[in-house]
């Protein structure tokens, strides 16, 4: 029976998981490292918190002060101290910092990095409620709007040719990849290498219509058929993305520049400029499908293609001239993301995609309008969930409100109802 005991006690010891202080070190094959200590002496249970690339994970200090974590791939990190896990009293002081308990390292050639935090007697740097919720309600609506330039691409092209189109997140991390390769890695001005970016994000937009989708509209292919095309297409387009531009994420020039923050709200002067832009770009697009002959005819196509082919509208001019939009909106939903993020990856766009088709379909189906309010919805309800939910599940929120109101309202908040059958 000591025997067995024994055996038992070494069996279990064996399968325990592994401390708290060390998360993931088995799993991947970069560390992230560091030590929290308090005037030379450790520092125990102290959480941090390890985010970069989409990817998050939590650990806390050990006995000794120190913590180890894995972490998927190379590239740049932040490690932020959790203030309220240290006893009371004790604040991370650099006056060198805007952030004292936030690290930024970035895991090199050597497959490892160091973040260490010494600790100091002040006080704890806090928030308050409002302040959290201001700060979010801006953060939501910025990631809002640049939601509504991919999605109101992606219903445009679903309401002209009935296409869900999967390989659209290819097109917004385009933009993003395009403007890092003209902006930082051939180093031309930010202010060139973006228009240069969408111009070539416009033109892929077409060259996917003109050397694909119509070849399969004029066969007569069916929609279910085309869907899993633009499956295998988003599948293809990913990896060759990850085949020339590598799998660590890239920074754009400017994006964590931190003399551009202006101390209000968390927000900086490229959020501002986000914003702007966004909003300046969809009213453009407001005024094109209200106002202009040619986004008159995309309406009447999206409405009805045979009837407005029987007004005599071209409708696959029309429907050219709507892939170029959703591409270069897409582009610049790219470029917008890679700055809110911030960095450029080569699955970035796949990352939002079930938003974009969550906005699509909450706000209505082929309805550009629809799709920017089911954006903001979107965007609002993932920042301010974070308040009350870990931020690792606020795309599941999303997809939950999503769930509830076509519940109510099956065909979308601007959506018109349809007989099915």
């Amino acid at each position: 029976m000591l025997l067995a005991g024994l055996v038992s006690a070494l069996t279990l010891s064996i399968a325990a998981p592994a401390a708290a202080d060390e998360v993931g070190l088995d799993e991947y094959d970069f560390k992230i490292s560091g030590l929290v200590e308090l005037a030379d002496e450790p520092l125990s249970d102290v959480l941090l918190v390890v985010e970069g690339g989409g990817f998050r994970v939590e650990v806390e200090s050990g006995e000794d002060g120190r913590w180890a974590v894995g972490v998927p791939e190379k590239g740049e990190f932040t490690v932020t101290l959790d203030e309220n896990t240290l006893p009371e009293g004790i604040a991370v002081i650099d006056p060198e910092l805007e952030q004292p308990n936030v690290r930024t390292i970035t895991v090199g050639q050597s497959g490892s990095a160091v973040a260490n935090f010494f600790i100091g007697q002040g006080e704890r740097n806090t928030v308050s409620l409002f302040d959290q919720v201001i700060e979010r309600i801006f953060n939501g609506l910025n990631f809002g709007l640049l939601l509504a330039l991919a999605a109101i691409g992606l219903s445009l092209v679903f309401g002209t040719t009935g296409l869900s189109n999967f390989a659209h997140a290819e097109l917004v991390t385009f933009g993003g990849l395009m403007t890092l390769l003209f902006g930082s890695i051939m180093g031309l001005p930010i202010w060139i290498a973006i228009p240069i970016a969408l111009v070539l994000s416009a033109g892929f937009g077409y060259v996917n219509d003109s050397a694909l989708w119509k070849p399969l509209r004029k066969r007569g292919v069916g929609l279910i058929p085309m869907m899993i095309v633009s499956i295998g297409l988003s599948l293809a387009v990913r990896y060759t993305y990850q085949l020339f531009f590598g799998g660590d994420p890239q920074q754009l020039p400017g994006a964590t520049d931190p003399s551009l923050s202006i101390g209000v709200f968390g927000l900086s002067w490229v959020d501002v400029g986000s914003m702007a832009v966004s909003v300046i770009v969809l009213l453009g697009v407001a005024y094109f499908l209200l106002r202009t002959r040619i986004g008159k005819a995309t309406r009447a196509v999206s409405d009805n293609p045979s009837l407005a082919a029987a007004s005599g509208i071209d409708v696959d001019r029309v429907i050219r001239i709507v892939w170029v939009m959703a591409g270069a909106l897409a582009g610049l939903a790219g470029v917008l993301w890679a700055y809110f993020r911030p960095g450029v990856s080569w699955d970035m766009g796949f990352q939002i995609l079930l938003l974009t088709f969550a906005a699509v379909t909450l706000g209505g189906l082929g309805t550009a309008f629809g799709a920017l309010v089911g954006s903001l919805i979107v965007g609002l309800f993932v920042e301010l969930s974070t308040l009350i939910i870990p931020s690792d599940m606020k795309y599941v929120g999303a997809l939950v409100i999503l769930i509830l109101v076509l519940l109510v309202r099956p065909q979308g908040i601007l959506g018109r109802k349809e007989r099915i059958g």
